[in-house]
């Protein structure tokens, strides 16, 4: 995985969010001209994630390759079974690596755009 993103990210321009970390995501941010974060708080990321995971869940919604949320994830303390608890487990520790890596200088190379709501997101999108 880690060579496709390689590939990938010699384009001219390309997009990839934040959940490529382990398949190479020191090289797409050392490639990135422009870091997009959403440093949104923990209540409302709980709050998406819950009301999409409830609808997938409900709806039978595929994810990907034929998988889809089991409703027995619900019941599970363990965040690699339960996506809202592990976003509620990994929410901190993600955000203080965002802001550090901002404020150590591992970004100077980008330019790193923080939206603090999705109103600023939408603000964000409407000026490019």
């Amino acid at each position: 995985m880690q060579a496709q993103v390689a590939e990938e990210i010699q384009r001219p321009s390309w997009v990839c969010d934040g959940n490529y970390e382990s398949h190479g995501g020191d090289l797409v941010r050392a490639a990135a001209d422009t870091i997009v974060v959403f440093d949104l708080p923990r209540f409302r990321v709980l709050c998406q994630v819950a009301a999409r995971t409830v609808r997938r869940a409900i709806r039978r919604e595929e994810l990907w390759n034929g998988n889809r949320e089991p409703l027995s994830n619900f019941t599970s303390w363990d965040p690699e079974r339960n996506v809202i608890r592990w976003a509620w487990v990994h929410h901190e520790k993600y955000r203080h690596r965002f802001h550090q890596a901002a404020e150590t200088g591992e970004w100077d190379h980008a330019t790193v755009v923080v939206l603090a709501s999705h109103a600023d997101g939408d603000r964000w999108l409407a000026q490019l």
